[in-house]
């Protein structure tokens, strides 16, 4: 733990560990370099069984040879849609496009067509590579009739065909130098406005983060990690791929999360690093209490993207005794992670706490209104500074300006203290954001979906506490002409404009709304109303 005694509310950036120079493309050949032979990636089948393997050697040799027949239909600089799940093309199109100079814009295979569209065409891909299907949604189908609306998208391809993936490679097709400075992602998050707005990330940025990330919890060189959080959110793509880049080490990408297998692929092939969002946590320990494991290889367990709780941590202690538990904090816009917990935290620490900044990166808590640095242990807008931060929102310039000052301070919209050891506690949320099962999910992108339907005059979406997924969507609805339209009616509606995880699972049928003087819903009564059970069971939506 860094020994500090803050002042005030500010962090100064502890420069301890090096920042890296150097593309993702130029890190992936370094590794191939210094250790052809170790094993990179295994391919884990939705049962658990390895199926494909690559050394550093091969994945560099593929990565290269993809990054060329790339070069065949994009040039650098271009941005291509990724759209499927966890599995080892998603890892060969992010090096190879990361070679090739390319920004891959990543995208959640459970969206709809509306949402697909808004983000190819948003980000101005001129490509889209995916799967034909994930989870009963049709991701063909569904790419086919959006991208005859959309001219820019030159190319869908089948990204389990290796012919087609492949195509166009030529052995002397010269690449490109790229900086280290140079953008490789634009990953979407959903909008306060309604729109999601595309951070756009750098090769430092996500590289640097996964890098020191992996120092801060003492990964030993030769661990095996277990990487089953979705490849379009960081957490999958650059925690746990980059991640392990950095130390040289082994993962094991799955399709699919399920409590079970992941317990067994942990047991047989000796895991020593997951990464798993609270709902994950609390699938893995139900299924070692159905079907007992020994989990005893596994040495990091890394959380963060919702709110973990107190218990759900004593609880995961108690099942996986070999193992430290470090709780993160962050966002996308910062690459992910800002703060985590060290090693020897203590369990106050762990349960309470997001830990101390990582090395190079300032933390702040500002006052919401003056922006004035506040005193210790005031809450205030949690605000970081690093090389990791974003570049800024893709073609969303007024975003960008109300996120990154001028001095370089993300500003992320949730709410903090610092002690003056400089660990943080996060307390709030400045914006109306719900956090479900670790994703962000915005009340106004979905309340703008759900205006449509002719029988709602007036919705207002909001989160409630969960067990299971951190937070739930509810929404609460005025409708027109005292109609009443049903639970399955309204979720119909709604997964046809939206993907699964917008979807409310609370529909509540108001009268009137609390409202402020200046006639805005105040949707924290409207919460703490539903909480007190003062909405009857006849409003609820049944």
């Amino acid at each position: 733990m860094y020994r500090v005694r803050l002042q005030d509310s500010y962090f100064t950036a502890v420069a301890d560990a090096k920042i890296p120079d150097h593309p993702i493309g130029d890190a992936l050949r370094r590794a191939a370099d210094e250790g052809p032979e170790v094993i990179a990636l295994k391919e884990a089948t939705s049962a658990g069984e390895i199926r494909r393997v690559w050394t550093y050697d091969s994945l560099c040799s593929c990565s290269l040879r993809l990054a060329r027949a790339l070069l065949s239909r994009h040039v650098p600089g271009d941005r291509i849609g990724i759209w499927a799940p966890n599995i080892p093309e998603w890892v060969l199109l992010e090096y190879a496009a990361a070679l090739a100079g390319i920004t891959i814009v990543t995208v959640n295979p459970s969206f709809r067509a509306w949402e697909l569209k808004y983000v190819l065409e948003q980000s101005r891909a001129t490509a889209l590579y995916l799967v034909p299907e994930v989870r009963g949604n049709l991701l063909a189908q569904i790419a086919a009739t959006v991208c005859a609306e959309l001219p820019a998208i030159r190319h869908v391809i089948d990204m389990t065909n290796a012919d087609l993936l492949f195509a166009g490679e030529h052995g002397d097709t010269p690449l490109p130098k790229v900086a280290a400075e140079a953008p490789v992602q634009v990953q979407y998050t959903s909008g306060t406005t309604g729109f999601p707005k595309g951070a756009v990330l750098t090769h430092r940025g996500l590289y640097g983060n996964a890098s020191l990330l992996a120092q801060r919890v003492a990964i030993r060189p030769g661990a095996t990690w277990l990487n089953f959080m979705p490849m379009f959110h960081t957490g999958g793509c650059s925690l746990m791929t980059l991640g392990p880049l950095s130390t040289r080490d082994t993962v094991i990408i799955t399709p699919l999360f399920d409590g079970a297998v992941m317990n067994a692929i942990i047991e047989r092939e000796r895991v020593e690093v997951v990464l798993a969002v609270p709902t994950m946590i609390v699938g893995m320990l139900e299924a070692q209490i159905a079907r007992p494991r020994d989990l005893s290889s596994l040495k990091v367990l890394l959380s963060g993207g919702a709110v973990v709780a107190p218990e759900l941590i004593r609880q995961a202690q108690g099942a996986f005794r070999e193992c430290s538990i470090h709780v993160m904090y962050g966002q996308t816009e910062a690459s992910p992670v800002i703060t985590t917990v060290w090693p020897d935290a203590s369990v106050e620490d762990i349960a309470e706490t997001a830990g101390q900044p990582l090395s190079n990166v300032e933390v702040s808590i500002r006052d919401t209104v003056t922006n004035e640095v506040l005193p210790l242990a005031q809450s205030g807008e949690i605000c970081a500074r690093s090389f990791m931060n974003m570049l800024g929102y893709h073609d969303n310039a007024e975003a960008s300006r109300h996120t990154l000052d001028e001095e370089g301070w993300l500003h992320t919209g949730d709410l903090g203290t610092l002690d003056n050891r400089g660990v943080l506690r996060v307390t709030g949320r400045i914006k109306d954001m719900i956090i479900r099962g670790g994703e962000n999910l915005f009340p106004a992108e979905i309340e703008n979906a759900l205006l449509e339907h002719p029988s709602l005059a007036e919705v207002a979406v909001v989160g409630l506490p969960d067990p299971k997924f951190g937070e739930i969507v509810a929404c609460f609805m005025r409708t027109r002409d005292g109609s009443r339209p049903g639970r399955d009616e309204l979720t119909t509606f709604c997964r046809q404009r939206l993907s699964s995880q917008k979807t409310p699972a609370v529909w509540v049928i108001v009268e009137e709304w609390p409202l402020t003087p200046s006639g805005k819903v105040q949707k924290f009564l409207l919460r703490e109303q539903y909480l007190q059970g003062k909405h009857s069971q006849g409003q609820v939506v049944r």
